[in-house]
């Protein structure tokens, strides 16, 4: 019998797993929380937005996480918020065809 053909192809499956755990992992450690006094423009807001679902899960298990940023600068903030929400929306859609 030869069982190195499956051991490969298990390494196959796992790799994606292990990349993602890593991925959210890293992206949720940058989910704003607390209040501080810098504001946050454009590309903040940004940020904000493409991880603001891993930023909403942790709210729903109870982490000290912020939605968004308090001090922000307004109209770009929100502009870049959007933005980086639909670019991580775009990217999920695109991804299944």
């Amino acid at each position: 019998m030869n069982y190195s053909v499956n051991k490969v192809s298990d390494r196959g499956k796992l790799l994606p797993g292990i990349l993602v755990v890593v991925a959210v992992v890293i992206l949720s450690s940058c989910a704003p929380s607390g209040f501080t006094s810098h504001e946050y423009g454009f590309f903040g807001g940004f940020i904000h937005g493409v991880i603001f679902l891993l930023a909403l899960i942790g709210k729903l298990f109870g982490a000290d996480v912020g939605l968004y940023a308090v001090h922000n600068t307004g109209f770009t903030y929100w502009l870049g918020f959007i933005i980086g929400f639909l670019t991580l929306g775009a990217g999920g859609a695109a991804s299944r065809r």
